[in-house]
């Protein structure tokens, strides 16, 4: 089955790429898929994915996020340890695990949960399902009865990702795109499967295991605010009082226990809260009146009063807000990377440069600081060194399209125009629009014709595509 998938570039409409081909699962001849194909299929189903859904490009929170994923990882029963995080900006509480080691997250996660260890059992929940092959073991399940495609998981997705709410919901409502939903439902015995071993990871986590059912009850109590459309998390992980108590009991043995908390938990959660935000005078009014209140955790409160003023344009107060936050706690990143925003908003680049380099001699591989540094000197006009900085990071993480994308505009505005190519290759591989990845390579090859060995490099990087494209199809 051909899946036609239209292109999001950011900042530009979206523009139709070729078809990305998506195997069909489950039919007679496919049996069980093995490990490496749950791999390859799931890394095709991201570049369909990306090439739909906006991510969202905080590498703070993205930071963040991924080490306490590949922190759980290390206690699950997960074997493949090649991870990828998707962080979706979005009000809804949602997560999903597609096979291969994709996790996908909504930023109104944090809006829900109360700590991190809550929502550590979010993600706890997603490896458990990825770790006992949910997917695959339905596949077989489903063979003889259903088609069961990638497609249909991708367009459910799409759907919870980008719409939502009751647009969201009257999108499912075709007959046709029902029955993609409930192919990314897990059965009861997954679910309950997944939180027994969801639970273990927490445990050997030494993460509080309550939290499990903290959270649940959380969901539960959040549909009564929804009206007649719960969570997108509940559509596909249904909760019960039932299940609350299974994961009440078992945890029981546990709960005696203290369990350390963690305050950077706070802080993203004021960001993810600005993220969602569409009003920051309404977050300005949220934030002080959490204030008044007397918050258990201030130094986040002021941070996303201070997050919320920088995105109303009101610098002065934001800096007033910003800087007793880091006189009293000069090594908090969260601080670090909001004074230096501060600095971009304030267009004190050089100001700010000083600062990332300083903050880098300590910190020399931090992805945050790194990224940041290289927006500094792109809004200064110092593209080629922007372009330098932003090489290096595309060494660090290369599967990471935004990188890419940026790196092909400050090489652009620097006049390196095979490299703007090479780098929109390298965006449009990862986003699945192959045709428009060769097109792009073809371009460069001709313009460093004159250089054997980067013309090797291009040349070799075109028999990538072209295999990565074969090997696909053969999925």
């Amino acid at each position: 089955m051909a899946l036609s998938l239209f292109l999001f570039v950011p900042g530009q409409p979206a523009v139709e790429a070729a078809e990305i081909k998506l195997p069909v699962l489950g039919d007679s001849a496919s049996g069980i898929v093995s490990k490496q194909q749950e791999y390859e299929l799931g890394r095709t189903w991201l570049k369909a994915f990306r090439s739909r859904v906006r991510e969202h490009d905080d590498p703070l929170m993205q930071q963040y996020l991924e080490q306490l994923l590949y922190n759980l990882a290390t206690y699950s029963d997960l074997e493949d340890p090649r991870l990828e995080l998707v962080i979706i900006n979005n009000p809804t509480m949602n997560a999903f695990a597609v096979p291969g080691g994709v996790v996908g997250f909504h930023t109104g996660i944090f809006a829900l949960a109360e700590n991190e260890d809550q929502m550590a059992s979010v993600l706890a929940h997603e490896l458990a399902h990825l770790s006992q092959r949910h997917f695959a073991r339905g596949l077989e399940a489903q063979r003889s009865s259903s088609m069961v495609n990638l497609a249909g998981l991708l367009a459910s997705l799409v759907i919870a990702a980008t719409a939502g709410g009751d647009a969201g919901m009257a999108a499912i409502t075709t007959a046709q795109a029902i029955a993609m939903n409930d192919q990314l439902r897990y059965s009861r015995s997954n679910e309950q499967e997944a939180d027994r071993m969801g639970l273990q990871t927490m445990e050997r986590a030494n993460r509080d295991p309550g939290a499990v059912a903290d959270m649940f009850a959380t969901l539960l109590k959040s549909m009564r605010y929804a009206g007649s459309r719960p969570p997108e998390f509940l559509l596909t992980h249904p909760v019960t009082e039932k299940r609350i108590a299974d994961a009440r009991g078992r945890a029981m043995g546990s709960a005696m226990r203290h369990y350390p908390r963690n305050p950077e938990f706070h802080l993203m959660k004021a960001r993810a809260l600005i993220a969602i935000s569409n009003n920051p005078k309404d977050a300005i009014k949220r934030f002080n009146a959490e204030l008044k209140s007397n918050p258990q955790n201030p130094e986040a409160t002021y941070y996303g009063l201070a997050l919320a003023h920088i995105k109303a344009g009101n610098y002065q107060q934001a800096r007033q807000i910003l800087d007793p936050l880091l006189k009293d706690n000069p090594y908090q990143l969260s601080f670090q990377y909001s004074d230096l925003e501060l600095d971009i908003a304030l267009k004190r680049y050089d100001q700010g440069l000083a600062k990332a380099d300083k903050l880098l001699r300590l910190s020399p591989n931090s992805y945050p600081l790194t990224t940041i540094k290289s927006e500094i000197l792109w809004q200064a006009h110092r593209y080629e060194e922007a372009g330098a900085v932003l090489t290096a990071l595309s060494r660090m993480r290369p599967e990471d399209p935004m990188i890419w994308y940026r790196l092909a505009e400050v090489r652009g505005l620097a006049g390196n125009i095979s490299g703007v190519h090479e780098a929109r290759a390298e965006y449009f591989i990862l986003v699945g629009a192959f045709d428009k990845a060769r097109e792009q390579l073809t371009l460069a090859v001709k313009l460093v014709a004159a250089d054997f060995k980067r013309s090797a490099i291009v040349r070799q990087r075109i028999r990538d595509v072209a295999a990565l494209e074969d090997r696909i199809e053969k999925l």
